[in-house]
Parts: C-alpha cells; structure tokens; sequence
C-alpha cells in the first residue's frame, strides 16, 4: 500500500483552539481550501500517532504565510508563543487577526513552567506581531462569513505577492556596462 505524502502547507493557521476552533479558524481553513490553498490547522493536519512538535515545527518550516489569530487567552498557550516565535525567528510574512482582543492586552504571562529565555523568545514575537498591521474581528458586532472571506482575499493576495517576489529574484537582468 503506497503512502500519500502530505503537500506542503502554504498557509500556518496558528491560534488557541479553545478560543477560536470553532469560529474563525476552522472556517478560514475551510475558505482557504476552496480557493486552492493548503493551509495548515492542526485538528485537520494532524493524526495519531504523529510527534506533535516535530509536525506542527515542519508546518511552519514550510509554510509561505503564518497566520496569527489572537483571542483574548491566547498568551496562556505555549503552543502558541511557540508557533508565533517560530514564524518569527524564520522570518515568515505573519498576518495578524485580532479577535476580540486588541494588540495592547496581549501579553506574555510569567508562567513558572517557561524558561526565561522562552518568555523573551515569546515577547519578542508577540512585539513583532502586535505592531505589524492586522485584521481586527469583534465577534459580537462582525459578521463571521463576511470577515473571513476579506480575510481569505488577502491571504491569498498575500501569496500572489511572495510569489511574485521570488519570480523576480529569479529573473538574471543583463548587466549594461
């Protein structure tokens, strides 16, 4: 029985599931697919048996675009400070997407079970992050499908410009002398 290899994901969904599984993740994932994205979502990437750092690491590593989407306990999860310090320290294209939480109230908390070196590591992406222009999504006043779908355009418009990027890093110009 040959085994199916998993593409490489274009897109890094990183977010804190208890707070946005059910709501703009999973229907961002779901967008994304339709428009012939690869994103990655762990729930929908992930199965048993697979080594949890080691698959969601190799997501980021090959991974065009992170996406952040920060909720209001989203600084509570290492998974996630992880996932962002990554995508930062790999100088990933992160687009933030503030869920009912503004970038001021995000904050790295003084967990006893982090390293200080993993909470500087984590407050510098968070730095990076709040300050890089997001999306913002409140959801007792925005309408979900609407808000994903602006949000899907430009993740996608995003690609197309990295895309277009590296094309032109590709293209030798004559050198005129």
């Amino acid at each position: 029985m040959a085994t199916r290899l998993m593409e490489p994901s274009d897109v890094f969904l990183n977010h804190r599931s208890t707070d946005t599984k059910r709501t703009v993740a999973t229907h961002l994932y779901n967008n994304l697919r339709k428009h012939g994205i690869n994103p990655f979502l762990d729930e929908k990437n992930m199965k048993p048996g697979d080594k949890l750092f080691e698959k969601i690491n190799n997501g980021i590593m090959e991974c065009k675009i992170g996406v952040a989407v920060f909720s209001p306990r989203y600084c509570e999860s290492y998974f996630c400070l992880h996932e962002l310090a990554l995508l930062t320290a790999l100088k990933k294209k992160v687009i933030p997407i503030f869920c009912d939480v503004n970038p001021s109230q995000l904050r790295v908390v003084n967990d006893a079970k982090w390293s200080k070196e993993e909470r500087r590591r984590f407050r510098w992406a968070l730095d990076e992050a709040k300050y890089t222009v997001g999306l913002t999504f409140n959801s007792s006043k925005g309408n979900l499908s609407e808000f994903v779908t602006n949000a899907s355009e430009i993740i996608i418009g995003s690609m197309i410009e990295l895309e277009n990027e590296e094309e032109m890093k590709d293209i030798h110009l004559p050198i005129l002398v």
